[in-house]
Order: C-alpha cells, then structure tokens, then sequence
C-alpha cells in the first residue's frame, strides 16, 4: 500500500489505517479472535496505521491491540488517545486535559498497550478548562522524555489548532470527515495545509451508514451505540438512506461498492492524510483496502459534489452533549 506523510515531522503510514474501536465497543457483540485475525490480515495487506484510546472498552481495546501487534511492533504505527475519563464500569466523568493529568494517562496507556512508546498521542477532545498551552506543554514533555514519539490533537478548532503548534508541532488532527461530514473543509483543513499538520478522518464510511448495509434501524443490534445517534433516527435515517442510494448508482457504474467510492473520494480530497475506517470482520478489511486503487475522473468528482454537497446529512454528528465536545 502506498504510504503518506503524516505532517512535516516525518511520521509516514499507511493511506488507509483501521480504526480499531468497533473490536471492544460502541459497534455490537465483540470477536476477539476475529478482531485479532482482522488485524493481522490487515498488517499482510499493508496497513501499518492503527488506531485506539484508553476510553474505548473502556480500556480494553489498548490491551487488544497491544497484544495482536507485538509480533510485528517495529513495523506498525500505534496511535492512542487520552482525554475523555471514564470509569471501568463506562460511566463518563468529563473531559480532562490538566498536566497530572496527561502523564497518569500516557503512563497507563504505554502498561496497557505494553510498549515503551507511543507513535502518535493524541488529545481525545479538548478541555475546556485547562489551557490548551498547559496540555500541550505536558504531551510535548512526554516526547522528551521518549514515552511519545508525535503529538496529534481530535476534534480542535482552528484557534486551538493554532496555538496547540505554537507550543509544540502537531503532527496530525484526527476529526470525523466523510461525504456525509465535510464541515473540515471550510476551516480546519485549509488551517492544517498552512501549518503543514497531517488530517487523520474517522469515520469516512459514515460510521457504516455510507456502506449500503444498513437499510433500517432494526438492523443495528440493540447495544449499537448508533441507535441513539441522531443521523441513525426517524425522518433522518429515511433522509439519509437516500444520499446511500445516489453513492451506490454512482458507485455501480464505476464497480466498486458504496463503500469503497466513499472511501475513495476521501482519499483522493487531499495527499496528506490517512483515513481510519474501523471494522472488526475480514471481508469488510479487504474491501476498504482495495478502494485506494479507484480513481476519480472530474466529472465523477462533480457529480459527487451534486449528490453530497456540505451540510447533506440529516440530524447532528452527535447528541446534544456530544455536539459541545466538538470544534473547540
């Protein structure tokens, strides 16, 4: 697979990385030997970019991931995020970016994950109540001290961004873009070409939406978080299914699935960055790494504009809590 860099301080990965949440939560029943398999299928196939946080379990997936890559640790990039707290049982207990802070948590990722050094170590969300200077400050001091090798930050604002890199180079922004999702164009992403800061999207597929599989709200199991998301619900499921439909007479034309050109146009939006589709299945592995061999004609692009232009989506990313966490 062709490789990318991530941002000017020389950190390369793969074009697409696998995001690895869905394998311990939030997606349905978890299959960690297939979950395993996945991951290793996906190393066979060039992916060498994996993403996790300590909330995802939570903290489960960090052990997870840490296990199925030991074997291959010199050859993979390990991406982990801190910020949001959470108790082992799930509750939530906000958002915390205070230096103490920051070094329990890098602490306890590098145990759980079992490795000296973090590839890229991002800040979850922003806190809003602890300078983004003072967060900063304590992860640029995690890399002195050879526990974190990158610095990224997920779901900032431009403003944050700014002074985030003036502390510390960012290497990578990870927020949710896809043709369902492109609020990063207007501002973030023109901000990271300026400061030559890497873009990592999360969930380019519309957190499965953008596949064509799901045709109804009862085809999520009754513990998949996306039954509670708003783009997921009523009228705006309806309204969504058909945005799916245009992406898959476009994507039959060209042979490939909804997924794949979904995948694929993110890829083609922009040469410095790396999309983290997740699954925890095989087949839908293999599918999302073929999509970096479809290109794009200007009138496919134009066309895609037509049918998926800013703003498409119905109903927020998130619920009304969520929404807050986001841009600041």
């Amino acid at each position: 697979m062709q490789q990318r860099a991530l941002g000017s301080q020389g950190l390369k990965v793969s074009a697409i990385g696998l995001g690895c949440m869905g394998m311990s939560e939030f997606y349905g029943p978890s299959d960690e030997a297939e979950s395993i398999a996945t991951i290793h299928r996906a190393i066979d196939l060039g992916v060498n970019f994996f993403d996790t946080s300590d909330v995802y379990g939570p903290f489960t997936n960090e052990v997870l991931i840490g296990n199925a890559l030991r074997p291959y640790r010199d050859k993979v990039v390990i991406a982990t995020k801190f910020g949001i707290m959470r108790e082992p049982d799930g509750t939530r207990r906000g958002i915390s970016g205070h230096p103490d802070y920051v070094r329990q948590a890098c602490d306890a990722s590098l145990k759980r994950l079992g490795i000296d050094t973090i590839d890229l170590y991002y800040q979850h969300r922003i806190d809003p109540n602890t300078p983004i200077e003072d967060t900063v400050g304590a992860m640029a001091e995690l890399v002195k001290a050879g526990k974190v090798r990158y610095l990224g930050l997920s779901e900032a604002s431009a403003d944050t961004i700014r002074r985030a890199h003036a502390v510390h180079p960012i290497t990578a922004l990870q927020t949710e873009y896809s043709l369902w999702s492109r609020d990063p164009e207007e501002e973030i992403m023109p901000t990271l070409h300026e400061l030559r800061i890497g873009f990592v999207p999360y969930s380019p597929l519309g957190r499965g939406f953008l596949t064509g599989r799901i045709k109804s709200p009862s085809d999520l199991a009754p513990d998949d978080w996306r039954a509670s998301s708003p783009r997921f619900q009523g009228k705006n499921f309806q309204k969504n299914l058909d945005l799916v439909r245009k992406v898959g007479h476009i994507a039959a034309r060209k042979g490939c699935t909804p997924a794949q050109l979904a995948l694929a146009w993110v890829l083609a939006q922009d040469q410095d960055l790396s999309p983290i589709p997740g699954t925890k299945h095989l087949k839908y592995l293999e599918e999302n790494v073929a999509a970096e061999k479809i290109s794009f004609t200007t009138n496919d692009m134009l066309e895609i504009d037509v049918i998926a232009p800013h703003g498409v989506a119905a109903g927020d990313r998130y619920d009304a809590a969520g929404m807050r966490a986001l841009n600041r």
